[in-house]
This record gives C-alpha cells, sequence and structure tokens, in this order.
C-alpha cells in the first residue's frame, strides 16, 4: 500500500495517528489504543514514501539530522509528518488532525473557555500528556478570538497543524524551520511585529520560556503547551526549567503574568462513539499566586478543591459536567443537527468502528444534573479552513504537498 492508501485507510477507521516501520505491518491509533493491520512493509516503500514527503532540498537536512518535522495534505486529510531514522530503516508517526476547523463546541470543551481569550495580555498555558488535544485547544482558542476580535494573531509552530482563514482577526502562521529558525528567533520577531496575540506551539527550552513570559508581560495575550498531567505540574516544570538561583525571580514573573492554567486529557465515551477532553482548570487568585511566588506547588491542588467560586474545575467537577451534558459535537453529524437535539433525547447510540476489531468500551459513569449557571450553550456555527501551502513557500521553492 502506498501512503496515500494508508492515511486515508487510518482516516476512514477515525485513527488519530499512524505509525510505519520498515518490516511491521502499519499500526492505527485508535481511542488511545494500538492495533496492527495489514502486511509487513518493506523498508524500500517506506524509503520512497520518505523521499516523497521530504524535497531533494531538505533530503541532506534528513540525513544530517536522523528526523525531520512537516505538515502535509493527503486526500482532504491534514497531516503532522515526524519522519525518523530507526534501527530497521526509515520509520513514520503521522498525526492525523482533524478535518474541521478546532472550536469550542466542535472539541466539546465547556463554554466558559470563551473568556479566557477576552484579556488583553497574560499568559495561558494548556498541558496535558501528548496525544491529549491541547494543540485542538490551543487552535479553538484562536478560532474564537478570529471570529470574535479584530486581533493580530501570530503563530509559532514546528510544524503548522492547524490552518487559519482570517475573519475579523489579521493571522499570520509561522514554521520553525521553514519560515523561521527557532522559536527563540520567532519570538524575539514577533516582538517587532505588532501583534496582538502569540500562539507557542511548545514551550521546549528555558529560553523559550523567558521569552513567552516576557511576552505575556509587555502586553501580549500568550497561548503556549506545555507537557505534564496536572495544572501543579505545568506551573513548576516552567518554573524548573531554570537555574536554581533566579527560578525565585521566575515564580514571581509566572504569577503575575498568569491567566490561566489549562490541564486536560481524552477519555473515550462509549454511548457518543468519541473521545472528549476532561479538563482540569486552574485561575490565579491571591492564593494561588501566593503558592507560586514561593513554591509550594503541592497547594495549589487545595485552591482547585475550593475554588469552584472562581470558576475553577477540578477533574472529578468537570466529569460531572460532562455526564450531564446533553448537546454534543459528533463528527459525521452536522453542527445544527448535533446542537438542536432536545435537552431531554436519549444518548445517541454507539456506532460501530469502521476498523473491524473488537474494542472493550470503559464504564458509563453515573449521571448528574447539570449546574443551573451552566444552561444553554450558544450554538456553533460552521467554519473552513484553507489546507493548501501559501505562494510565498512556492517562490522559496519549499516542499510542495
Amino acid at each position: 500500500m502506498d501512503l496515500d492508501a494508508l492515511v486515508s485507510l487510518a482516516a476512514s477507521n477515525g485513527a488519530s495517528d499512524l505509525h510505519l516501520e520498515a518490516g511491521l505491518p502499519a499500526a492505527l491509533r485508535i481511542r488511545g489504543t494500538l492495533r496492527t493491520t495489514g502486511e509487513p512493509i518493506p523498508g524500500s516503500a517506506l524509503l520512497e514514501m520518505a523521499r516523497r514527503v521530504i524535497s531533494e532540498e531538505d533530503w541532506p537536512r534528513f540525513l544530517e539530522q536522523r528526523s525531520y518535522d512537516c505538515s502535509r495534505s493527503f486526500h482532504g486529510v491534514r497531516c503532522r509528518f515526524n519522519i525518523l531514522q530507526t534501527s530497521r530503516g526509515v520509520g513514520f508517526a503521522i498525526r492525523l488532525l482533524a478535518s474541521f476547523t478546532a472550536s469550542i463546541e466542535k472539541l466539546n470543551l465547556h463554554p466558559d473557555l470563551k473568556k479566557l481569550v477576552a484579556a488583553s495580555h497574560g499568559l495561558i498555558l494548556v498541558s496535558g500528556a501528548t496525544g491529549s488535544g491541547k494543540s485542538s485547544t490551543l487552535a479553538a482558542l484562536i478560532e474564537e478570538v478570529n471570529q470574535t476580535e479584530t486581533r493580530h494573531i501570530v503563530t509559532i509552530e514546528s510544524p503548522i497543524e492547524y490552518t487559519f482563514r482570517p475573519r475579523r482577526a489579521y493571522i499570520r502562521q509561522r514554521e520553525v524551520g521553514r519560515d523561521t529558525p527557532s522559536f527563540e528567533q520567532a519570538l524575539i520577531d514577533s516582538l517587532r511585529e505588532d501583534p496582538d496575540v502569540l500562539m507557542v506551539g511548545e514551550m521546549r527550552d528555558p529560553e523559550t520560556m523567558r521569552l513567552t513570559l516576557c511576552a505575556s508581560e509587555t502586553g501580549h495575550l500568550v497561548m503556549a503547551t506545555v507537557h505534564s498531567s496536572t495544572c501543579a505540574e505545568a506551573l513548576q516544570r516552567v518554573v524548573s526549567a531554570f537555574p536554581a538561583e533566579i527560578q525565585s525571580s521566575v515564580a514571581a514573573q509566572l504569577a503575575d503574568c498568569m491567566l490561566a492554567v489549562i490541564s486536560q486529557r481524552l477519555r473515550f465515551r462509549p454511548e457518543l462513539n468519541i473521545r472528549v477532553p476532561e479538563c482540569e482548570i486552574l485561575f490565579p487568585t491571591h492564593a494561588v499566586k501566593n503558592f507560586i511566588r514561593t513554591r509550594d506547588f503541592f497547594k495549589i491542588t487545595s485552591s482547585l478543591e475550593t475554588g469552584a467560586e472562581h470558576g475553577m474545575w477540578t477533574l472529578q467537577r468537570y466529569r460531572t459536567w460532562l455526564d450531564s451534558r446533553k448537546n454534543w459535537y459528533i463528527p459525521g453529524k452536522t453542527a445544527e443537527l448535533a446542537e438542536s437535539e432536545p435537552a431531554d433525547a436519549a444518548p445517541a447510540p454507539a456506532r460501530p468502528p469502521a476498523f473491524p476489531i473488537a474494542l472493550k468500551p470503559s464504564k458509563t459513569e453515573t449521571r448528574h444534573a447539570p449546574p443551573s449557571h451552566l444552561a444553554g450553550t450558544k450554538a456553533a456555527t460552521r467554519i473552513d479552513i484553507e489546507p493548501g501551502e501559501s505562494e510565498f513557500g512556492k517562490i522559496l521553492k519549499r516542499p510542495g504537498e
């Protein structure tokens, strides 16, 4: 099978990731679980696929670094590629991105997250493990700004995953390695580009973190991701990335600029046959800011437990809200149909997966009545995206589709 057929197979079976390795069958990640399919793929076939994705201009860089990141579209499916050298030969780790523009409604996130983008400056951290939907949540927040505010947005990503079509906002997207040499250089450049909103795809090193914190303090709304399992761990990871002698000043800077921390994970709901993000949401109350300044991160958990009146969400409270929710966005159904179901309608029956593998469903949790202040959610609107490369990239003779 060629690369087009493999991507099409993964998309038709609802896979989030596709893994290819020489001498092994293709592996699809469906609902968080890997399943293999087909015959082993020879190394020569994978080498030809790699040459197709990587241009001749960038092939020497791949041979030198033994890895290559990019994003491409195959038959309307936008994918994020990591091509790597392994002991068997060339391998692929392919993330299949959503075919629709991410939005708060379409990701089934809590509508209160829309309030975060109303701020003019500060830092919003989105944390979680790999594959927990951090990039999608960031894209949903950016799209909320795009739909409601006339702001200048600059995104810095490696690679670009979601391509935005400017609505009310003026959007520039830069890909590290193609449009800028590094996150650090792009952040330095951005401060001279008159941005209102900055999106940093990932804070990987202390210098990127330092520049991100500085940008959030100088009148910009900054959104970034970090790998951690809880809100407290996300804050601790940022501070711990710096040398010990300056951690106190970094903690104070972080406490002053923080707007919110969102920690999320994906959980499969068998009654809907989709995975839904479960979130832990932290806001900077006086107590939380004090814990960050003193680096008592373990005490933040108690503030989350008692912070419901400040809009905070523990995982348990968020699950209770999910269990009480009636209107869902389900891929494959129009947004209008998903939102127009009556409030007392029974949950949609689970659809059998297209991939012919028996998957064990998780137990359905007990339902609770929805909080009164969360009743009523705005209907989602249809949003389009432009998956193609820019003309500027063609002028520079960058890799094509």
